[in-house]
């Protein structure tokens, strides 16, 4: 399996699995800081590699009424700082070229929303930046399927792929995670993601998406058991509140049991591999 570095943290090869966790989007500076500061808190107490969070832009919302963001420069800004101050990796969301070319010049990892994993240009220019690409596997597609978009990215001779299971639809209105799409995406070669949060959502039938917060730590620990190489998690003080994802985020205040008992599933996992 390929092996990404970054800083030093290593992500897959049966290291250690590594936190990606943060808000859903940068609702404001101290939101931002309050959390990264807690979740690093958090991380180095248990020894866990952090990867921090938050979408500077939320370009896919269920109403056009809906939270976007508070302006592009100002949340990258906001975004970067909290990245110094705390010393942490970021990784944002980017939906179009021109984003990609923005956000690259803050963040160390450029993901790429479940809808637009099939985008060729996205792919091809999130590729060509040489930054680590996480793409997510879109709710329409075979796991299998994601050996696409590693070719995409791999024709721009940038191997720093990393692929994220969120969930595939299931009717109308919900989502279902097969946990064999993790080893599945696995033997393509690159590290697997397990988004626990946006896998709970459940796609709207009205104005906002919904979802089962409840479930999230049952995903977490399930995919934990299979083996994975980062676990995803939208964290939030109050997720009620959230101006986006609001159903579907993990209280901060259960960050730490829910780490816990995943780095325990993960140690024996990878003791026995």
């Amino acid at each position: 399996m390929k092996e990404i570095k970054l800083k030093n943290i290593s992500i897959g090869n049966n290291k250690p699995f590594v936190l990606i966790a943060g808000p859903c989007v940068v609702e404001s500076r101290e939101l931002i800081h309050e959390t990264a500061k807690e979740i690093k808190s958090i991380t180095d107490e248990l020894n866990i590699p952090f990867i921090f969070k938050s979408s500077y832009k939320k370009a896919n919302r269920t109403s056009v009424n809906s939270f976007t963001g508070i302006g592009d420069d100002e949340a990258l800004e906001i975004l970067s700082e909290a990245g110094k101050q705390f010393n942490l990796p970021l990784i944002t969301d980017v939906h179009t070229e021109e984003e990609i070319y923005k956000a690259s010049k803050v963040v160390d990892i450029l993901q790429i929303p479940a809808f637009l994993c099939r985008q060729t240009e996205l792919l091809l220019a999130a590729g060509k930046t040489n930054k680590i690409v996480n793409v997510k596997k879109g709710q329409f597609l075979a796991p299998e399927d994601m050996k696409h978009a590693v070719e995409k990215i791999k024709s721009t001779g940038n191997e720093n792929i990393m692929l994220t299971e969120r969930g595939t639809t299931f009717g109308y209105h919900n989502l279902v995670v097969d946990m064999r799409g993790l080893v599945i995406m696995r033997e393509l070669g690159y590290p697997v993601v397990m988004d626990a949060t946006h896998s709970v959502q459940m796609p709207s039938s009205s104005s906002t998406t919904g979802g089962e917060p409840r479930f999230i730590k049952y995903l977490a620990k399930a995919a934990a058991a299979i083996g994975i190489d980062a676990l995803f998690l939208e964290v939030h003080p109050n997720p009620t509140k959230a101006l986006s994802d609001a159903g579907s985020q993990l209280p901060l205040s259960e960050l730490k049991s829910l780490l816990i008992e995943i780095k325990k599933i993960d140690e024996i996992v990878k003791l026995n591999d």
